[in-house]
């Protein structure tokens, strides 16, 4: 089996993130939806609302499996579940320069490859910060984001 770990905070999950996930599952047998956490970081939601709404906003898509990665290296995560493969979506080239160097030490710690996904047209500009602040100040966010996540930040129409 082609096992494949799409890590993400998803805090929240949008539509980003799930055209991504969703294409993995074209290239693997099984994805892994690993929800980390980075206990340095200041999240909207707590990881069990994370992977509550991730679980619902992918529960229409075959082959995938949403877990909490924790705080450890997703390395050693990749090798914890078997997964051949990390999967990232690049919005830009800010991204890419970003995440070579963590694809290259992937690789280097454990074997894993990461495999790079160009993010749709219509996602480039989208990140869970973003769409935070945006909602926070007031403005529509409904475009960008699955159901689980516009009822969790209250904005469900």
């Amino acid at each position: 089996m082609r096992r494949a770990v799409c890590p993400g905070s998803f805090d929240p999950i949008h539509k980003g993130h799930l055209e991504i996930i969703a294409r993995a599952t074209n290239l693997f047998d099984e994805v892994v939806v690993a929800v980390s956490t980075n206990y340095a970081k200041k999240y909207m939601f707590s990881e069990a609302d994370r992977l509550d709404m991730v679980r619902e906003s992918v529960s229409g898509l075959a082959g995938i499996r949403v877990q909490a990665m924790g705080e450890g290296l997703l390395a050693g995560f990749c090798r914890e579940v078997g997964a051949e493969a990390i999967v990232k979506g690049l919005r830009s080239s800010l991204d890419y320069q970003y995440e070579v160097p963590m694809a290259a030490m992937n690789r280097h710690l454990t074997g894993v490859e990461t495999v790079f996904l160009t993010a749709d047209s219509r996602y480039t500009h989208l990140s869970s910060t973003l769409v935070k602040e945006v909602q926070s100040l007031g403005g529509d966010v409904s475009d960008f984001l699955p159901k689980a996540a516009l009822r969790r930040l209250g904005t469900a129409r």
